[in-house]
């Protein structure tokens, strides 16, 4: 078992840099499918969702290889498989994305139904009903989606969702509809910016495509999609855990090679807890006070809170001073990460789709254990506000999600190892750990 075994109480300073969005990376990866010619994926992030997607892609007739400049190669190099089976799909929601551009290339798709993180109820019926929608035959049959259609026909699609826009859908049906006959409109869309980067990426190759960014997508069909050099957007996640890892233990720190435009809601979230922040054109600067002020926040689709930053958002506000409110209207169930936040000091009372939270001076290092990747980040930083040693086990949920997050916390000063299998890595500002690359090279 993986762990990270943290010192805390030390305020993080430094400037660190972000990688790659890994939640547009992914359906990117998926899309390139559909291309007739080389993709060429510029500031893909390392992690073990992008291993699961290419041994996935590779499966499904895809060479991919890393190249001297650390850019993702994918090329179709045998277009008839069209199986996506259960041992992979079951790790990550995001591999479910290759069913709308292997139906839309290959007439075909045997996907098994996706798994992930255990963060609460998350149903395909959306992306189902857009791809039936589009004039695919659609079965279940032994926990596999089994997809036909000769050609798919443009229409009208509503995406709308319970809890919003669904973004894995919005992906399945866009990446679907681009080679479809006809005009597709997409209502009710996903408009965070990895969806928006997607569109983009399929433009360059050639797809027409209009809306994108608005709940609102038209699409007119083409014959084909060429290969395209494309660089993913930085990932915001990453970005809005390191601004909050600085902000819980009271530190100073720059995070660069960000789009500020997309974190203006932590932002916000942010100053209102005291923090002063000052924004450039690929940077965010951070400068937290000693202790936080209480924070009422909801997390919503885009433009509002991510998600994905909630439990982080609760470790925060268990510091606080005073009573915090944070509320998920995403993933109401997703609060698995209370329990162990409460085992290091949180004072965290779940009440249906919220967590009320009386915030204590300080957390207190004990053992805990990661039920998925954003709740790891949670008791990561909660680990570097407590008092004394702190053990986060299961970080391969962490490792998921974040490119080499104890290494960057390292940079700015954390006192962070990692074990592994008997192996014990210490990060600290002079670590200068090198990993080679994921991928050995293709043969075609």
């Amino acid at each position: 078992m993986t762990a990270f075994h943290i010192t805390g109480g030390i305020p993080l300073s430094g400037t660190v840099r972000v990688a790659g969005s890994k939640n547009a990376a992914l359906p990117m990866m998926a899309a390139a499918l559909l291309a007739e010619g080389p993709v060429h994926l510029h500031h893909v992030p390392r992690l073990a969702d992008v291993r699961t997607l290419t041994q996935m892609l590779r499966e499904l007739g895809v060479c991919v290889c890393r190249s001297a400049d650390g850019a993702v190669l994918l090329e179709v190099v045998d277009p008839m498989p069209v199986h996506a089976r259960y041992d992979l799909v079951r790790r990550m929601r995001a591999s479910f994305c290759v069913l709308g551009p292997l139906l839309a290339r290959r007439g075909r798709a045997v996907v098994s139904l996706p798994g992930g993180c255990n963060i609460g109820d998350r149903p395909v019926d959306l992306h189902l009903k857009g791809l039936a929608a589009l004039g695919a035959e659609l079965r279940l049959r032994r926990g596999y989606v089994v997809a036909r259609a000769k050609r798919l026909r443009g229409t009208t699609i509503d995406l709308s969702g319970p809890h919003g826009s669904t973004v894995t859908g919005t992906a399945n049906v866009l990446s679907a509809a681009v080679l479809a006959t006809g005009e597709t409109t997409i209502t009710g869309a996903a408009v965070e910016p990895e969806i928006v980067d997607l569109g983009n990426f399929l433009i360059a190759m050639g797809a027409r495509i209009v809306g994108l960014g608005t709940r609102t997508i038209r699409i007119t069909g083409v014959g084909r999609l060429e290969g395209v050099a494309y660089r993913v957007i930085p990932d915001r996640i990453e970005a809005a855990t390191l601004l909050l890892a600085t902000a819980v233990t009271g530190g100073s720190a720059t995070v660069t090679g960000v789009v500020p435009g997309h974190l203006t809601a932590v932002v916000e979230v942010l100053r209102t807890a005291g923090s002063r922040i000052e924004s450039g054109d690929d940077r965010i600067t951070i400068a937290a006070s000693t202790r936080p002020y209480a924070i009422d926040v909801a997390a919503e689709p885009y433009p509002g809170i991510p998600t994905d930053v909630q439990a982080q958002l609760t470790a925060l506000a268990c510091l606080a001073r005073g009573r915090s409110v944070v509320r998920d209207r995403v993933f109401p169930d997703r609060f698995q990460h209370i329990a162990e936040l409460n085992r290091l000091g949180g004072r965290i009372e779940r009440r249906g789709a919220k967590a009320v939270v009386i915030g204590v001076r300080r957390f207190r290092g004990a053992v805990v254990t990661a039920s998925d990747f954003r709740a790891s980040a949670a008791l990561v930083l909660a680990g570097l506000a407590a008092e004394g040693r702190t053990t986060v086990r299961r970080i391969r949920h962490l490792d998921r999600g974040y490119q080499r997050l104890d290494e960057k916390l390292g940079r700015l000063g954390a006192r962070i190892a990692r074990t592994r299998k008997g192996v014990r890595t210490v990060c600290g500002k002079t670590n200068n750990m090198v990993s080679g690359p994921f991928y050995p090279a293709c043969h075609k």
